[in-house]
């Protein structure tokens, strides 16, 4: 696809440094850095009720004829700031249908009929902050209308239980290509998410279509991209020692051992809330740069927001995500080094097999040491700068029984804690204080319900995973029944509420849901 590269401002340079290979062509539109003030003001002023709209909305005209005509206009008498708007640029496309629910038919069944309407073409050259895809691809629905990473393997699990592995192979695809050519797979395909990725699921979602290396031709065809994500992941870690302990998103730990942080590199607003992070950062005491960048960091992590983030649970300034060695993070990581392995063997390149799975056992071992409170029984995070285990237990805590790294009494431990401490009617909850942030309880969200499934089930814990998965499909069905739709998230405390929190209102589509609600009613328990 010919994609104009653009030239960038130093603003623009900095914001985006690293993250974009010189050599391919990409487009990298910056609507705050061409807009400026007056991207500002439209933000600050809160001309449209989602702070995505702006950033999401196509100039009408060249940036800087749009500019002459603000600087000319903003200081006139009866100035209307939201009609200046509206006359230079394009909403945003609302995609509409006539689809309408049917809830005399099953859940299972609407959202097969979802599928197509969730599924986006290629997109034409862009003008505005969209990076185009070359394949089609499916969307989690609401205002999310551009692809996103880590959702999108949640939503394969159903696109391949519903037989649609032409979707899937396409956005493998399109997951590829922007590997080749950005460096990396960034939060979603806009622009303004260029200085961030998201939870590495690209191997999860090519082990997925290699049915588990049953199709090693899948393996080797992705080869070149899962060590390129590699290396956008640890690039700079061979530069750590103890006195620079960390450098984008490897941290170098005691005894040399190095694990893995969210890192976004931009250190301004988002784009997407940007009157949002002003507002907090104002409210603290700290450099507003340090504030941008947790949040950003956060904002990679997909769990945007929650406690397990946060010094104080209650205070969003308190923030600290790149202090943090995340569990999940780190074990997902861990299945990306295997995977690689698996490609090479399938490469008959052993010498490569060999070396990545040394690094995966390496990794293995950290977590083990750094992530495992023997006291509580669980999984936590780690605070690298505090040298212990930050305070709040979450179901990312669960991961390295999902990837199978743990041992049989630690399993068994993390089963008792998710059936005294975090299950709930509905299912689990992404931790268990309520704070009012979205990643907290009493929401519960598809990605942690089918992990947290998975691994109980890795370990025999069939009854658990069984409980869990029916209580799951039920609140699903509960408010698909009394709604025709499925949402975005779930109060599992109370299946007669909705769930709530977070920066923009409840979604309904919705990729993930959808996705795993399949992936859970295809699954049948095995004894182990």
């Amino acid at each position: 696809m010919a994609l104009a590269l653009l030239l960038l401002s130093t603003a623009c340079r900095q914001e985006n440094k690293t993250t974009v290979s010189r050599g391919n062509a990409i487009h990298l539109y910056d609507p705050v850095k061409r807009f400026g003030q007056l991207f500002i003001d439209v933000q600050m002023n809160k001309v449209f009720p989602d702070g995505k709209t702006f950033p999401d909305c196509t100039p009408k005209m060249k940036p800087a004829a749009i500019m002459a005509a603000y600087e000319k206009a903003k200081n006139e008498p009866g100035f209307d700031l939201k009609a200046f708007v509206e006359e230079h640029f394009e909403r945003p496309h609302q995609y509409s249908s006539n689809f309408k629910a049917d809830t005399s038919r099953s859940t299972a069944e609407h959202i097969k009929s979802l599928w197509d309407v969730l599924t986006r073409q290629p997109d034409a050259i862009s003008s505005g902050s969209l990076i185009p895809l070359p394949k089609p691809f499916v969307v989690p629905g609401g205002r999310f209308g551009e692809v996103y990473y880590w959702d999108s393997y949640f939503t394969m699990l159903g696109l391949k239980a519903d037989g649609r592995m032409d979707l899937v192979n396409n956005m493998l695809d399109n997951f590829a290509y922007l590997i080749d050519t950005i460096g990396f797979i960034p939060n979603g395909n806009r622009t303004y998410y260029l200085s961030r990725s998201q939870p590495p699921y690209f191997a999860m979602m090519v082990s997925l279509a290699a049915d588990d290396g049953k199709k090693p031709e899948i393996l080797l065809k992705y080869l070149p991209q899962l060590q390129k994500e590699y290396a956008f992941w640890m690039r700079g870690s061979d530069k750590l020692k103890a006195d620079k302990p960390a450098l984008e998103h490897s941290v170098w730990l005691a005894e040399g051992a190095i694990l893995n942080r969210y890192w976004d590199n931009a250190t301004v607003p988002r784009a997407e809330m940007y009157a949002a992070d002003v507002e907090t950062a104002q409210k603290s005491n700290r450099p507003a740069k340090e504030i941008y960048q947790d949040i950003r960091s956060a904002c990679e992590s997909g769990w945007d927001f929650s406690s397990r983030w946060l010094r104080d649970p209650n205070d969003l300034s308190t923030i600290h995500t790149t202090d943090i060695i995340p569990v999940d993070l780190n074990c997902l990581l861990y299945h990306l080094e295997m995977t690689i392995a698996q490609a090479a063997e399938a490469k008959r390149d052993t010498e490569l097999a060999k070396t990545f799975v040394v690094k995966a056992e390496a990794r293995k071992a950290a977590i083990l040491q750094y992530c495992w409170d023997a006291k509580g029984g669980f999984f936590m995070d780690y605070d690298w700068k505090a040298k212990q285990f930050t305070p709040v237990p979450s179901i990312a805590g669960i991961f390295p029984l999902f990837m199978g790294m743990a041992s049989r009494d630690q399993a068994l431990r993390c089963q008792n804690k998710i059936q005294k401490e975090f299950l709930k009617a509905g299912g689990v909850p992404c931790t268990p204080l309520k704070t009012g942030q979205q990643w907290d309880a009493p929401n519960g969200w598809a990605p942690l319900q089918y992990v947290t499934f998975q691994a109980m089930r890795n370990y025999g814990h069939n009854d658990l995973a069984e409980t869990l998965r029916q209580r799951w499909l039920a609140i699903n069905t509960k408010v698909y029944k009394a709604t025709g739709k499925m949402v975005e998230k779930y109060n599992v405390y109370d299946m007669g509420l909705e769930a709530g929190g977070g920066e923009y209102p409840v979604q309904d589509g919705f990729g993930w849901s959808n996705g795993v609600f399949r992936g859970l009613e295809e699954l049948k328990l095995m004894k182990q």
